[in-house]
């Protein structure tokens, strides 16, 4: 493939997204667009990356094409807007929903379980109560579909557009599609149904996006854990503008109950199995998975034992994204979506802060893993296919940055899930094999099984 098609390839791909999010279109709409002026593909750019809080050049610069390449909801989203004309909103308490095309991703009770919990999800916040139907027309139908499925929305296949929902009305208002090229799944391997659904139940309630990254109406996928899961404070405050807070004591219909569910804890020695973070926290490094995490000794691997992330640090309750601890000053920092947390060995050190604190620019939503280096004094974070890089002395994001991963450490493919530095190596955890990199070589040196150190 010549550099000249490349470059036609995405400037086609850049046009085809801008046209599908930001620009007015005729007929049955997810949600209807008023632009101002010209509609030029400068206009649109810039829009878009006003919307996503990147520096407005309206060209295609590499920040730009990053997060059109994320994968996302399908209803639009623009700076100068208006989504859903008239604010529609159900005129009633009590909707009907039913899903008349699984996804063969998952069972029928786990597609069942997810979508349950995510209208739960809007239901705790206001005075809205949800009622399965098996047969018939319901108020929101649920199905999954693939292509172009009549509704003049066709889905892009998978890692592309996820979902999408329409406003409350009738006919199609209310219904939500999810793309069935996806893998869909209760967990991370794949899309998580709980994730999606709750985002695209928004839509159809009558929210638009949000510009907030830590929104869950967000354009763009980043992971929720189901169990325990509240609703931002963005999310709260649109939802509640058009439906007022739920009361203390309301009278709820005779809706079937769904038992709570115990996550069950993760077989980390099963051989695809993988850590969430990994970090050095005094003389100990600690391994996370799910609800659990493990210490052992650098140079001892006996003796490892479990706990539950909960045991030791109540504020993050489980499924940590990544963890580092900068070694001079005996501070750990542990990352969750758009928050951190510091700790000072296992004493939490105040309430949750933004990862923008660090100047990631907005459209970064979690880090994938971090890295202290101790002979720099500078942190490596990994977002995606790049990574940061993070004066720890000057305290500031280091300019030239995000880097390609791949390009700049050898040998190292795939997604980062964990990284940490031990004995002056690195080792880069992804998926079930833990590469370790020699800094000085520039290269990788072995790779092992993620699971052998804690004992597997």
């Amino acid at each position: 493939m010549t550099s000249n098609f490349k470059v036609l390839l995405e400037f086609h791909r850049a046009y085809a997204y801008l046209d599908r999010y930001y620009t007015k279109k005729g007929g049955h709409q997810i949600g209807e667009i008023v632009v101002k002026g010209r509609n030029t593909m400068e206009r649109k750019i810039k829009e878009m990356q006003a919307f996503f809080g990147l520096q407005v050049t309206g060209k295609l610069d590499y920040s730009t094409m990053k997060v059109m390449k994320r994968p996302r909801c399908g209803v639009p989203d623009i700076a100068n807007y208006r989504l859903f004309p008239g604010e529609p909103k159900w005129k009633k308490n009590t909707l009907t929903y039913r899903v008349s095309k699984y996804t063969s991703s998952m069972s029928h009770a786990e597609v069942d379980k997810a979508v349950d919990m995510a209208l739960q999800a809007w239901s705790n916040a206001v005075p809205l109560n949800f009622v399965r139907q098996n047969t018939g027309e319901a108020d929101i139908m649920i199905s999954f579909e693939l292509g172009d499925h009549g509704d003049s929305y066709p889905f892009d296949g998978p890692r592309g557009t996820l979902a999408h929902a329409f406003a409350p009305g009738e006919g199609l208002g209310g219904d939500t599609h999810f793309d069935n090229a996806e893998k869909w799944t209760m967990g991370t391997n794949g899309f998580n149904l709980f994730t999606v659904a709750a985002h695209e139940f928004g839509h159809a309630l009558g929210l638009a996006h949000s510009s907030d990254p830590s929104a869950l109406m967000y354009p763009t996928y980043r992971y929720q854990h189901p169990y325990g899961f509240r609703l931002p404070k963005d999310d709260v405050k649109g939802i509640q503008a058009l439906y007022g807070p739920r009361k203390a004591v309301t009278e709820r219909p005779n809706v079937p109950h769904i038992p709570p569910h115990k996550p069950s804890d993760p077989d980390i020695c099963d051989s695809t199995s993988s850590f969430d973070a990994v970090t050095m926290l005094g003389k100990e490094l600690l391994f996370f998975k799910d609800r659990i995490f493990w210490r052992r000794q650098v140079h001892l691997a006996a003796g490892i034992r479990p706990s539950t992330i909960t045991s030791s640090f109540p504020q993050l309750m489980s499924n940590v994204d990544a963890a580092y601890e900068v070694t001079e000053k005996g501070i750990a920092f542990f990352f969750k979506g758009p928050h951190y947390w510091i700790t000072r060995g296992f004493q939490m050190q105040g309430p949750p802060r933004t990862i923008y604190d660090f100047g990631f620019p907005r459209h970064v939503q979690q880090i994938d893993a971090a890295v202290y280096l101790r002979e720099p004094r500078k942190t490596l974070f990994f977002v995606g296919e790049d990574y940061y890089s993070y004066d720890e002395v000057k305290r500031k994001m280091e300019k030239d940055y995000p880097k390609n991963i791949e390009e700049e450490f050898s040998g190292i493919t795939g997604k980062i899930d964990a990284a940490v530095e031990v004995n002056g190596y690195l080792y880069f955890f992804s998926g079930p094999k833990a590469y370790k990199y020699d800094i000085e070589k520039e290269d990788v040196v072995n790779v092992v099984k993620s699971s052998s150190w804690i004992g597997c």
